[in-house]
């Protein structure tokens, strides 16, 4: 999820440096029918920009989702929370 949002901030010229993006990701556990199963993955993202790229930076993170292979491949038994915490440059 994290390289598809760093893919899609890349087109708007949003760079992405390890010291500038990070994701931290939980998770939630629940007993479903007597089996252990991840029912939930948030994930808060933060990222520091310029403040005139807050608007593409919002932007691109409403569309990445549909876009990632990786949440498209759990996300009908996983519900997936996410925000993005932009940080001033």
């Amino acid at each position: 999820m994290m390289g598809t949002f760093a893919t899609v901030l890349a087109k708007s010229k949003i760079a992405t440096p390890q010291e500038r993006y990070r994701a931290d990701v939980s998770g939630e556990i629940e007993d479903v029918a007597g089996v252990l199963k991840i029912t939930r993955i948030h994930v808060r993202y933060t990222l520091a920009l310029k403040s005139e790229q807050r608007a593409a930076a919002q932007a691109a993170f409403e569309v990445y989702l549909p876009h990632c292979p990786a949440a498209q491949s759990v996300i009908a038994a996983i519900q997936i929370d996410h925000e993005l915490d932009m940080q001033d440059l």
